[in-house]
């Protein structure tokens, strides 16, 4: 089975878990002092936000299933349509543990399709995930998501992972500014 998962960044923690609690009727599952997330089985989505983009707003959208076999459909499934695909394999981020993969739709919305392992104390573990931004999200290519800002980099600068902007060229140059390398996502699909 899949859940809907959307992720977006938020100005202020405090006061999105108070909007968004009292539009599910639930409190988060989850809460950091950068992060929270609600687990909801109607509808049954992974609701997360967090303070680590530059500006708030869509940083990406994605289905988590429940097993192994699940994942392996939904990557043979965007391979079977020929899109560029980033497989993360093990990897953490956002407290917890996964098997992952990202592709990007024709916007420039990444698209992350994973399999939970467990919960981490932390919102990444060193060399998996950048400590100062999002999830690792897929560029418009495997080739210029190496480029841009998905390879590891510098641990001075550009973190090992940001999330895809509208175009390439945008994305390095939008990761470059970035204090902590991933920023949103583009204006394009930030409300």
């Amino acid at each position: 089975m899949k859940r809907f998962h959307v992720h977006l960044h938020v100005d202020d923690l405090a006061k999105n878990i108070a909007f968004y609690s009292k539009l599910f009727a639930a409190e988060p599952s989850r809460v950091e002092s950068d992060y929270a997330k609600w687990m909801l089985d109607d509808p049954r989505v992974n609701f997360a936000i967090s303070t680590r983009g530059d500006r708030p707003g869509l940083d990406h959208l994605g289905f988590q299933v429940d097993d192994a076999a699940g994942l392996a459909q939904l990557k043979a499934r965007a391979e079977a349509a020929d899109m560029a695909l980033l497989d993360e394999g093990a990897t953490s981020c956002c407290y917890a543990r996964s098997e992952k993969h990202w592709i990007t739709d024709p916007q420039g919305i990444a698209w992350e399709h994973f399999h939970t392992l467990g919960n981490i104390p932390v919102f990444s573990e060193a060399g998996k995930a950048t400590e100062a931004g999002a999830c690792c999200a897929s560029a418009p290519t495997p080739e210029k998501a190496a480029a841009a800002c998905c390879a590891p980099a510098a641990a001075d600068t550009q973190a090992a992972c940001c999330p895809p902007k509208t175009t390439p060229a945008a994305t390095a140059a939008t990761a470059e500014k970035s204090a902590g390398c991933c920023p949103a996502a583009s204006s394009a699909t930030s409300p």
